[in-house]
């Protein structure tokens, strides 16, 4: 990884009108320690911050076209509606970074670590890149047992990602777009999935011990061997017709009458179901 050094034409941390007037001033920021800085909405195309240090810098709606941000460390950086069409990424570090609405067309992302970065349908993506697979997540991502436990996913679209296997124990996914989700074999154990869509999710042998489904959209989502609904909170749940209700009410009494932790009902209550 590479070692990011402060530049020589600042002490300390520069502000982001010391940083516009060197780069009015054709000064190299190559190398400098820029991190969490605010430089949203500026006009810094043709930039050259290669190695800089941005992590937890907000870059949104800035204008970095054509930049060289080559090996530059942008992990949890916001760059949602940035435009960094042409932009030179090669080797850059974009773990967990906002690239919701970003433009990367002709970007070059030869080499970018992009694990975990946020995309959406806004997102332009260079041509012909393998961005569903890059790592990244977003609508139809293929994130195949990845390691997403306490993820912040709130609101996310993920619609049609293949999510088989993931580990999502303590996720937060409120509100999420889960339409056609693969979740077969994933763990949700203690997922927060209040007011999620999960339409037509496959959920086949999925893991919802202790999981809030509360008011989650479950229409055509399939529910079959579940390992375990102990304590899963299904109270307004939508979409459940009463073949699959009475499937999850036939499990064994210790699972329905398991208390959820946060919200305190049982999954017997939650499902209007009357233990004898």
């Amino acid at each position: 990884m590479v070692i990011h050094q402060q530049a020589s034409a600042f002490c300390e941390l520069p502000s982001a009108t010391e940083i516009l007037q060197a780069f009015h001033q054709g000064k190299s920021l190559a190398q400098t320690n820029l991190q969490g800085i605010n430089l949203s909405q500026m006009d810094l195309s043709g930039i050259d911050l290669s190695g800089a240090n941005l992590i937890g810098a907000n870059l949104s709606q800035t204008n970095l076209k054509g930049a060289n941000l080559t090996g530059i460390d942008l992990r949890r950086a916001n760059l949602k509606d940035a435009n960094l069409q042409g932009a030179n990424l090669q080797e850059s570090y974009l773990f967990r970074a906002n690239l919701q609405g970003c433009n990367l067309a002709d970007t070059n992302l030869e080499g970018a670590k992009l694990k975990l970065a946020l995309y959406d349908v806004h997102t332009i993506w260079l041509e012909g890149f393998n961005y569903r697979n890059s790592g990244a997540i977003g609508p139809g991502a293929n994130l195949s047992g990845a390691f997403l436990n306490a993820a912040y996913l709130r609101g996310v679209d993920l619609s049609g990602c293949n999510l088989r296997g993931a580990y999502l124990s303590g996720a937060d996914l409120t509100g999420a777009n889960l339409e056609g989700v693969a979740l077969s074999g994933a763990n949700l154990q203690n997922a927060f999935l209040t007011g999620a869509c999960l339409r037509n999710a496959m959920l086949i042998g999925a893991e919802l011990q202790g999981a809030d489904l509360r008011a989650t959209d479950l229409t055509g989502a399939n529910l079959e061997q579940l390992k375990s609904i102990a304590g899963a909170d299904f109270t307004l749940a939508l979409g459940l017709n009463e073949a699959t209700k009475a499937m999850l009410c036939s499990r064994n009494a210790q699972e329905l009458g398991t208390w959820n932790a946060f919200t305190r009902n049982n999954t017997a209550q939650s499902l209007g179901y009357q233990m004898g």
